[in-house]
């Protein structure tokens, strides 16, 4: 079927998944080993399981006659469809992926990326963050990009420094409690 009566262009193939920040012009996409593994892992998965079983439904519906009102049918295609677009994806980021082994880092008391940093901000509040790939991002667990704006400000700072943060409601100081570099958990 062509691409003109499905609404879908050459375009949309080639743009990253919904949701995923693309990668700055210029920079690398530094990328942790655990989630470098992560999106291997899903790669695999992808290729070796999901993909050959949603063949298997798609031939089994076409075989059944009509395909214009066959359900498994229309919705297996959209889900290879899916697939092949996430796997695209996938196989683009790992070639871009420069892995970054955190865990003999410079300095100890530097941030750098992979760190595990602890801050206070302007209101004395506490807050953890860890410093991770685009691709690795779980706000939920406070991991985040290593081009996020906090990220950013903490970059190369080190503990008992007060670094800016520059916010929509302008700029808030905040001051660099702890740095550490454990071991990231597979997620």
């Amino acid at each position: 079927m062509n691409k003109a009566f499905v609404k879908e262009s050459e375009a949309d193939d080639d743009d990253l998944e919904a949701g995923m920040p693309p990668i700055p012009p210029g920079a690398k996409n530094y990328i942790t080993p655990v989630g470098y593994q992560r999106l291997k892992d899903e790669l695999l998965h992808l290729i070796d399981s999901e993909r050959p079983e949603v063949v298997r439904l798609v031939s089994w519906a076409a075989s059944n006659g009509d395909r214009s009102e066959n359900g498994d049918y229309i919705y297996g295609k959209r889900r290879l469809r899916e697939i092949d677009r996430r796997i695209r994806f996938l196989t683009k980021r790992l070639d871009l992926a420069e892995v970054v082994d955190c865990r003999r880092p410079a300095s100890e008391d530097q941030v750098f990326f992979g760190a595990t940093v602890t801050y206070a901000g302007a209101d004395g509040a506490e807050q953890t963050i860890t410093i991770v790939g685009i691709d690795e991002v779980n706000l939920d667990i406070g991991h985040v990009s290593w081009i996020s704006p906090v990220a950013r400000a903490l970059t190369k700072a080190r503990v008992g420094d007060t670094v800016s943060l520059h916010t929509p409601a302008g700029i808030v100081p905040i001051d660099i409690l702890e740095v550490s570099y454990p071991p990231l958990a597979a997620a």
